[in-house]
């Protein structure tokens, strides 16, 4: 979409609410929506449109925010708004990086996650087209209780923005509210924005004031309808909850349009990055933390957690497993109940099919690993060792293996042994107290007992 739309427009987000209706030490913005910030699902909806520039607004000290948005789009920029002052102001804090730019800004929120990248383009195009000084998203909720109502005598122009409070029996009537995304001809922004006056109520600068600015000079402001769902601000935990629930709905919808078979959607969790194949089938209860990549015909049994972890075509996997970041399971392995992989390598066709945490370790091609094994990968105080375990080794049921340690290629490890040195290609390793049998001892030692 980046390489199709004929405008020019830099984008400002504005980050710098602190959400006290969160009950939250962590900045609104960074909250999470399918394991990733609010902020992050702003930046990638405006991304593929390629803006010129992308500012983000911020409050003093939020130093947190700062890191994930240059982590999330490194070449954006931030801007710092001093005083908490209306989004008129905040507006103006990034207004300095965008000096004598010829093309449109749009303004976004960062608490605003749901909002689209088709949207965002035909709010653009529209303004585009329509050479107006203001373009801006409108809705019609239902009903349209608390919202700012769209004053128009030729719809779709706008004349003006009137809050609920303000609002006369005639104007709450109207149904087409403010959805709060806004663009500018980027001229009419820098010349007007610095006439906006503060309210005599808050003492804030309002953006929407504009509007009537743009009206008293002759100019237009166009709105572009939108579903409700897409304008949904997140203001505290429970209106978070929601928008998890609509973006789950979406990516789950997607995912089946793909290819992949989500036996019972709705236990499904997928994150924004979830990558999954065709064929793919995807059990019920299953929970993808951000950073998993699953090829085709890969089967996920139930009650599943894979975070950071790529999955070849053809394995399987589960149920009740856990598959930790740094985790790549090969073409046709198999990973089976309570077995938990970390920062480990699963070769083709190996088997873990029950009862197993391997951590830190590489296990070659059609290697076998017995129930109960562990590889002991933490010296107790700082450090991890690594576990290499060679092509076709067999390892026995409720094996210790303490790293570092190497078992080499077609290698067998006896059952219930302690691994502390390396095992050469083809040897057997049996490490364990020798087994002794004492003749009657059982029945004496009750016998005993008893009296």
């Amino acid at each position: 979409m980046g390489n199709q739309h004929k405008y020019k427009f830099s984008t400002i987000i504005l980050a710098a609410g602190q959400g006290t209706r969160m009950r939250s030490k962590l900045p609104k913005v960074l909250h999470k929506l399918t394991g990733q910030p609010m902020v992050c699902h702003v930046l990638d909806a405006v991304a593929p449109l390629k803006p010129d520039h992308t500012i983000v607004v911020i409050a003093p000290h939020m130093d947190s925010v700062k890191h994930v948005v240059l982590a999330k789009s490194p070449k954006a920029k931030l801007a710092v708004q001093q005083k908490q002052l209306g989004t008129g102001n905040a507006v103006a804090s990034a207004m300095p990086a965008l000096k004598a730019y010829p093309g449109m800004v749009l303004v976004l929120y960062g608490d605003t996650p749901m909002i689209s990248t088709e949207t965002i383009n035909t709010l653009l195009t529209a303004h585009q087209k329509n050479k107006v000084a203001i373009s801006l998203l409108g809705m019609q909720p239902h009903p349209p209780t608390g919202y700012g109502r769209l004053v128009m005598k030729t719809e779709p122009f706008v004349e003006r923005i009137v809050e609920e409070k303000d609002a006369t029996a005639a104007e709450k009537k109207i149904t087409h509210v403010w959805a709060g995304v806004m663009a500018f001809d980027a001229a009419f922004l820098a010349k007007n924005l610095p006439k906006l006056k503060p309210s005599k109520a808050t003492g804030e600068y309002y953006l929407t004031a504009l509007i009537e600015m743009a009206a008293a000079q002759k100019l237009k402001t166009l709105m572009v309808s939108i579903a409700v769902d897409e304008a949904m601000g997140v203001n505290s935990r429970a209106q978070l909850a929601d928008a998890e629930k609509i973006i789950q709905q979406r990516l789950r919808a997607r995912a089946m349009e793909n290819g992949a078979t989500l036996i019972d959607p709705a236990t499904v969790y997928l994150s924004a990055d979830t990558k999954l194949g065709t064929d793919v089938v995807i059990h019920p209860h299953v929970v993808f933390g951000p950073g998993v990549s699953i090829a085709d015909d890969v089967e996920i049994r139930s009650f599943c957690h894979i975070e950071g972890a790529t999955v070849a075509s053809q394995a399987i996997v589960g149920p009740y497993a856990r598959l930790r970041p740094g985790t790549t399971v090969g073409q046709g392995a198999h990973v089976g109940n309570f077995v938990e992989l970390k920062q480990t390598k699963l070769g083709k066709g190996a088997k873990a099919n029950h009862l197993s945490y391997i951590g830190d370790a590489d296990v070659g091609e059609d290697a076998n690993i017995g129930a109960g094994t562990i590889t002991c990968n933490y010296d107790g105080v700082a450090n991890k060792y690594k576990t290499t375990i060679g092509k076709n080794a067999s390892i026995g049921s409720n094996t210790s293996l303490v790293a570092p340690v190497m078992i080499g290629e077609g290698a067998m490890v006896g059952a219930g042994s302690v691994i502390t040195v390396d095992v050469a290609k083809d040897a057997m390793a049996i490490a364990r107290a020798p087994q002794i049998n004492k003749t009657g001892k059982a029945k004496a030692f009750r016998l005993k007992k008893k009296k």
